[in-house]
This record gives C-alpha cells, structure tokens and sequence, in this order.
C-alpha cells in the first residue's frame, strides 16, 4: 500500500502511428488486455501530442479487466448469435466517467462487429460528463453515443441493450493507494450507504436490459456487501443467473470470490478492482426499434457533425477531425514538428508557411490533431478552446 501507483495506458488499434508509440519503450504487457502496457515510469501525458489525438488512454492495468470480462461476454454473444441480422449490437456503460471503459469498449465492439454496434456513454454529474465527451471524442469512435442522465431514465428503453456496464460508485477501498480522499471518506457507514445506491442503480437500469441480455457488474472496492453480495441481490430480486466466474489470471495475482474477479493492491501490478456478470431472465423479440429511439434521452453527441456553414465557409468540426471515419484527402494537411503541435494544443496562433490558405488538417507523426485557417501571415487556430493545454509547454 505504500508503493507508488503503477501507470498503464491502453492502446487505440484503430488510431496508431506508423512509427510506433516512445513511450513504450520497456513497457510490459497488462495480461487482460490485448492493447494494455504498464510503463516504467509516469510520463507528461498533457506534453504528448498523440494523447490528445487519441491513439491511447491512460487507465490502471486493473480497470481494464472489466474490458476483459466484456470481451468474454462479446465472445459468447458472437457464437450464439453469428447469424445476427435484426439490429446492431446495443451496449450502454452506464456510469462512464472519465472513459477508461467506453474507449475499451468501443475497441472490442468494433474488432468484434465492425460498424455494426452501438455503444451509450453514460455520465449523470455535469462535471465528470464534460470530461468523458472530451476523451470520448478523442478516442473517435462515431458509433459512440455520449449522454448526461439519471440511470432511471434508461428504463423507458425497455429491452434496448444487449450489454449493460455497470461500473457503479463505490466505498474506493481499491483507489486507497492511488486517492488519500479515499482514505478519509470510507467507513462502515459509507460501505453501506454505497451498498444501497447500488441495488438502487441497478434497480433503475434493469428494465432496459433485453432479456437473456447480460450485465457486467464492477467496483473499485473489497466488500462483499458491494460486489458478490449486491449480485446475488440483484439476481434473486431483479430476476438473472449469475455468470460462474473463472480465473485465468491466477498466476498474475487475480483472486476467485463467490461470483466474480477481485483484483487487490499489492496482489496484482495495478490497484483494487471487482468484477463479475448476471444474465437477465427470459427470452423476447423485443429490441426492434430503431437505434433513434435513444433521442428521447437527448443525448448530447451521437454520431459526428461535420461543420457548420458560416457564410461562404464550411467551418469543419474539430471533433469529426479526430473521427476515425474522418476522409484523408479532402483537406491539405500539414505535419507539425513536436514543438508546433504542443503550440497548435496550446491554441497558440501557428504560421504555415509553405501551406495553401483555407482550412488546413495539422498533422503529427501521420495522425490528425485537428484545422487551423491559413489566412497568410498566420493560421486562426480553431482547437477547441476548453480541451486547450493550460500548463507551459516551453
């Protein structure tokens, strides 16, 4: 507990620079995670141009293993249904704040289903939604749909998701070494004050569950009374079959509980996780209804505006820049030396010389940052001004 906290970052497969990524010089694979590294030591992520272009998140080695559980379930999902041609896979992550496990998720869902999959970040606070909008759009999934509501609200999509992830608040006894706040804010009191906001969130989402649908179920904490205990709760009174859970992981630390994974400080490289997974009761045909049915939440980013007309100009969306359906070619690009591009995030005015004027795609190692104007002497630089880096960067 008195060790310093590892540092791990999860690959983006679908945003990577063809000259690699330095910061994983001496990295060691997460075992759980196809994409998950663990670093030697804690880099200046703000100083990193690909960071904010979205070609990796940083997330503890522990909290990927939630991804991992998700891919067994996409696993199992694929071989009973292969020959799938109702709708699209619908997936929603339920308590998504910051983005750690909607930008796994959305990774998996496209490796496994292509462009056939919808996934529905949720966030409830204003504070931590804000910043899961930013980090979803620089991961770049378009099929990532980005909401701000209470978990009540799903229940009027009755039967829509295939998968539900739950990451849910919790006592923190996991975020201990990582969080002192932690430390100072748990007690008895609180672990069973979390225990029953749970089964209440749980209670609140289930209706929007499809039958024979799956929950993956995770905390950051050790207690029973939040994590196997909640589950049986959650099967017995809301009506599923607990997944049996299995431990491939044995070797790297990961420990056996009734129902799930536990992952504990000291025990495995990253800090304190649970996870385990209920299939809901009963079959039905419902789910039909078009993925449109999700504007009733008034979701806050689905799919990508490309621009706004502006006059005469089409003004392109910073966001669509960073999209990996975004078109290469439409647009001149310019590749930025280091420097440039920490003063482009910066939002400092650039100067192009040898570019044309209009709207310019600035570039780093290959990969899209996002437009400047070119209008001669200098560029307008329409970075977004709330994702703009606040530290010095000389």
């Amino acid at each position: 507990m008195n060790d310093a906290a590892s540092v791990a970052v999860r690959l983006n497969p679908f945003k990577q620079p063809d000259a690699g990524l330095p910061i994983l010089e001496g990295a060691r694979q997460v075992p759980w995670s196809p994409y998950g590294y663990i670093l030697e030591e804690r880099p200046v992520f703000t100083l990193h141009p690909l960071f904010h272009a979205g070609c990796y998140y940083v997330q503890d080695s522990s909290a990927m293993y939630v991804g991992h559980i998700f891919r067994k379930i996409l696993s199992r999902t694929l071989g009973e249904d292969s020959g799938r041609s109702r709708t699209p896979i619908r997936v929603l992550d339920l308590c998504a704040a910051p983005g750690g496990k909607t930008t796994d998720l959305a990774a998996s869902l496209r490796e496994a289903f292509g462009n056939d999959f919808l996934l529905v970040s949720n966030e409830v606070m204003k504070d931590r939604f804000r910043i899961l909008r930013d980090n979803v759009a620089r991961w770049g999934d378009p099929n990532v749909a980005v909401t701000n509501v209470d978990p009540a609200a799903f229940a009027r999509l009755e039967g829509f998701f295939d998968i539900i992830v739950a990451d849910v608040p919790c006592s923190g006894e996991g975020m201990f070494r990582k969080d002192p706040r932690a430390v100072e804010e748990w007690s008895p009191e609180v672990v069973q004050l979390c225990a029953a906001r749970q089964k209440r969130i749980l209670a609140d989402v289930w209706p929007a569950l499809k039958p024979g649908g799956v929950l993956v179920y995770s905390t950051c904490t050790y207690e029973d009374a939040e994590n196997d205990s909640n589950l049986e709760w959650a099967a017995n009174e809301l009506g599923g079959s607990i997944v049996t859970p299995e431990n491939e992981f044995a070797d790297w630390g990961v420990a056996l509980t009734r129902h799930g994974n536990l992952l504990r400080v000291g025990e495995v490289p990253g800090e304190g996780q649970w996870v385990g997974a209920l299939v809901k009761d009963g079959t039905s045909d419902s789910g039909f209804y078009g993925n449109d049915a999700l504007n009733v939440l008034r979701p806050e980013r689905m799919g990508l505006k490309k621009g706004e007309q502006k006059g005469k100009d089409f003004v392109p969306d910073a966001d669509w820049t960073l999209s990996l359906d975004f078109p290469r070619g439409q647009y001149p690009e310019a590749a930025l030396d280091k420097p440039t591009a920490l003063g482009f995030l910066h939002r400092d005015s650039i100067f192009l010389p040898d570019a044309p004027l209009g709207y310019i795609l600035v570039t780093y190692k290959g990969i899209p940052l996002g437009f400047v104007k070119n209008i001669g002497r200098r560029c307008n630089n329409l970075y977004p001004q709330a994702r703009r880096i606040l530290m010095d960067i000389r």
